[in-house]
C-alpha cells in the first residue's frame, strides 16, 4: 500500500515530465529545443538531451551554436555510456574545429572513450591499442592540458592490461609443459616479450616468476647434454629473481626451487 501511494504522489510529476518533454520535441523553436536540450543534460536525462540536439543538429549547421551541438553530443552519448558513438562525435569535432575552443577537450576524450570501452585483457585488444594511440599523440600535444594527469594515468592502465594479456599467454603455455614440445620455453619468451615491451608494467614481478619456475622445469626436464646450462640459467635466474623482489610472495617456493637446484648440482 505505501509502495502505491508513493508511486500516485509522483505520478502526475512524471507525467508532466514526460508530457513537457513531448511539447518541446513538436516545438518548431530550434533555440528552445537546444537550451532544453542543454537542462535535459545537466538533469543528466542524456538521451533526451541527443535527441533534441540530433534533431537540431541541421539547422545550427555551419553556425559558432554547431560547436556546442557537436560537443554536446560526444558529452550525451559518454552519459549513456555509448562509447564508440560518442568517440565518433568528438573525431567529428576535430575534423570541422581543428581550432575550435574545445579542441583540447574532444582530442582527451577520444582516447577516454577507447579506454573506458577497452575489453577484459582476455578478449581482442584493438580497442585497447586505440586508446593507447589517442590517448599518447594527445599528451604529445598539450603537456601543459588540465586533462593531462588523467591520461598518463589512463594511458598506463592500458600498457598494464596488454603485459597482463602476455602474463595470461605466458601462463597458458606454463601450464601446458611439455604436452606436444617444450611450452616451459614458450613461456620465457614470451614472458621476456612482455618485459621489453611494456617496461615498468604492473605485472613484472609475476612475468619474472613465469621467467624463473620455467628455467627451474626445463632443468628437471632436460636431456642430460643440456642439464649443466640448464642449471646454471636456473641458478642465475633464482638471484635474479630474489634481489630483485627480496619481498615477494614466492620466497618461500623460490627457497625450495633454489635447494633442489643445488643438489642437482652437486
Amino acid at each position: 500500500m505505501k509502495r502505491t501511494k508513493y508511486i500516485l504522489m509522483f505520478l502526475p510529476l512524471v507525467l508532466a515530465s514526460c508530457g513537457a518533454y513531448q511539447q518541446t520535441l513538436k516545438s518548431k523553436d530550434p533555440e528552445y529545443k537546444y537550451q532544453m536540450a542543454l537542462e535535459y543534460f545537466n538533469q543528466e536525462q542524456y538521451v533526451k538531451c541527443q535527441t533534441l540536439l540530433d534533431d537540431v543538429s541541421a539547422y545550427f549547421k555551419g553556425t559558432e551554436r554547431a560547436q556546442e551541438v557537436l560537443i554536446y553530443l560526444g558529452r550525451a552519448h559518454m552519459g549513456q555510456k555509448s562509447y564508440g558513438a560518442a568517440a565518433d562525435h568528438f573525431e567529428a569535432y576535430i575534423r570541422n574545429y581543428p581550432k575550435g575552443k574545445y579542441i583540447i577537450e574532444a582530442r582527451f576524450q577520444i582516447g577516454h572513450c577507447y579506454y573506458l570501452d577497452s575489453p577484459d585483457a582476455r578478449l581482442d585488444q584493438e580497442t585497447t591499442n586505440s586508446a593507447i594511440s589517442y590517448l599518447s599523440q594527445f599528451i604529445d600535444l598539450y603537456p601543459e592540458s588540465p586533462y593531462i594527469e588523467q591520461a598518463y594515468k589512463e594511458l598506463g592502465e592500458m600498457y598494464d592490461k596488454l603485459a597482463y594479456k602476455e602474463y595470461l599467454s605466458a601462463k597458458l603455455y606454463y601450464n601446458l609443459g611439455t604436452y606436444l614440445g617444450n611450452n616451459y620455453l614458450s613461456c620465457e619468451i614470451v614472458a621476456k616479450n612482455a618485459l621489453k615491451t611494456y617496461p615498468s608494467n604492473a605485472h613484472q614481478e609475476e612475468l619474472n616468476w613465469l621467467i624463473f619456475m620455467s628455467k627451474y622445469q626445463q632443468l628437471l626436464n632436460s636431456v642430460e647434454s643440456k642439464k649443466a646450462e640448464r642449471l646454471q640459467d636456473a641458478e642465475d635466474e633464482y638471484y635474479s629473481f630474489r634481489t630483485e623482489y627480496p619481498d615477494s610472495k614466492h620466497t618461500a617456493q623460490a627457497e625450495k626451487m633454489y635447494k633442489e637446484i643445488q643438489k642437482r648440482k652437486k
